[in-house]
C-alpha cells in the first residue's frame, strides 16, 4: 500500500443547509490529512451549494450532477475522484476526526482486497450524544458472514461507516441510479463480495443524523416499494451467486419476508411475490414484530389478520383526534 494513499470523500447533497457545513467540517478535521472533498449539489433550491462553495479549496470540490437521485450523484463523485480509497458521507452525517486515519491503519496490515467498517451511533442535535451499542456485524468476518448475519437481524452498516479501496468499488460496479430505496445495500452487496475481507475498526466512528420527515409516506409508496423489492431481488442474486448454501438462501429469505412484514397491507400483491420467493428459498420461519397486544392478536389470527386490526386502529385514533 502507498504510505500515504488519497483518500476521497465523495458528498452528495440536496437541500442540506441546515447540516452540510457540520458534515465538511467533519472531513476536515480528519487526522489523516491527505484527503480531497468532492461535494456533488443533486438539484439544492437552498443555501445548500452557497455554503460548499465557501469551503472550496485545493481540498474541497464542488460539482454538480444533473441527473437525479443520491445514486447518481455518488457516480459523478467517484468518477472525479482522484484517491486510492473512496469514503462516502451524505450531508447530514458525520465522522470522528480519527475515523479515516484509524481505518488506513489497519487496512495497511490486512490481506488484500479487504474493506474496513467502522462503528457508529445516531444523533439528533450532537453528535455523540448516544453511546454506541454494537451489532453483530461489528466484527472482522468474510463477506458472505457479514451479508448473512446482516440480513438475519444482526444490523446494517451505515455508507459512511465503509472505507473502500478505489479498485474494489471498480470492480464491483457503479450505484445503480434507477433504485430508490436501499440502493445502498444493493451497491455494497456487491463491493463487499468483491473484497477478499472485511476487517472491523473500532476506533472508526461515524454519526448518523436521524431526524423527523416529511418524506416517510414517500418512502411506502408503490414506486418506492417495487424499487425496495427490485433491490433484494437484486441483491439476493448476488449473494446466492457468490455461494448458494442452506444459510445464504435462509438469509435472502428472511430479507424477503422482512419485506412483507413492512409492505403489508398497502401492496397486498408485492406482499404474495415476496412470501412466493420467500417460500422458494426453502422459507424464513421470521415472527413479525410488534408490541404484546399485537404479537398476542398475531397467534389468534395470524399476522396478517393481526396488522389490518392495527392499521384500522390506528387510523381511528387519528380520526378520534381531529
Amino acid at each position: 500500500m502507498n504510505p500515504q494513499p488519497l483518500v476521497s470523500i465523495v458528498m452528495p447533497a440536496l437541500n442540506a443547509q441546515c447540516s452540510i457545513r457540520e458534515a465538511i467540517e467533519s472531513c476536515l478535521r480528519q487526522t489523516w490529512s491527505n484527503l480531497e472533498i468532492i461535494v456533488i449539489d443533486n438539484g439544492s433550491v437552498d443555501q445548500t451549494v452557497n455554503i460548499a462553495l465557501s469551503f472550496e479549496s485545493p481540498r474541497v470540490h464542488v460539482l454538480e450532477c444533473a441527473r437525479t437521485g443520491a445514486s447518481a450523484a455518488r457516480n459523478e463523485g467517484i468518477a472525479a475522484s482522484q484517491g486510492d480509497f473512496i469514503q462516502f458521507l451524505d450531508a447530514d452525517d458525520v465522522l470522528a476526526p480519527n475515523k479515516i486515519f484509524s481505518q488506513i491503519e489497519l487496512l495497511a496490515c490486512s490481506p488484500d482486497r479487504s474493506i474496513a467498517s467502522g462503528s457508529w451511533s445516531r444523533f439528533a442535535m450532537h453528535p455523540g450524544e448516544l453511546t454506541l451499542k454494537p451489532e453483530p456485524i461489528w466484527k472482522s468476518c468474510v463477506p458472505e458472514e457479514f451479508l448473512m448475519t446482516s440480513w438475519m437481524g444482526g444490523g446494517m452498516m451505515p455508507v459512511f461507516g465503509w472505507l473502500t479501496p478505489k479498485h474494489l468499488i471498480e470492480a464491483a460496479g457503479p450505484w445503480d441510479e434507477e433504485l430508490r430505496i436501499n440502493q445502498d445495500g444493493e451497491f455494497f452487496t456487491r463491493v463487499v463480495l468483491a473484497s477478499a475481507k472485511i476487517v472491523f475498526c473500532a476506533g472508526a466512528t461515524g454519526y448518523y443524523r436521524t431526524v423527523e420527515s416529511a418524506s416517510v409516506s414517500k418512502r411506502r409508496s408503490r414506486e418506492a416499494m417495487v424499487s425496495a423489492l427490485r433491490a433484494i431481488d437484486l441483491s439476493c442474486g448476488h449473494l446466492l451467486g457468490h455461494i448458494a448454501s442452506n444459510e445464504s438462501r435462509l438469509a435472502c429469505a428472511t430479507c424477503y419476508q422482512r419485506f412483507a412484514f413492512g409492505c403489508y397491507p398497502a401492496h397486498d400483491d408485492l406482499v404474495r411475490i415476496a412470501e412466493q420467493r420467500a417460500h422458494e428459498l426453502g422459507g424464513s420461519g421470521l415472527v413479525c414484530p410488534g408490541g404484546t397486544a399485537f404479537k398476542v392478536a398475531s397467534a389468534l389470527l395470524g399476522w396478517k389478520a393481526a396488522r389490518r386490526v392495527q392499521v384500522f386502529a390506528h387510523r381511528s385514533l387519528q380520526f378520534v383526534a381531529r
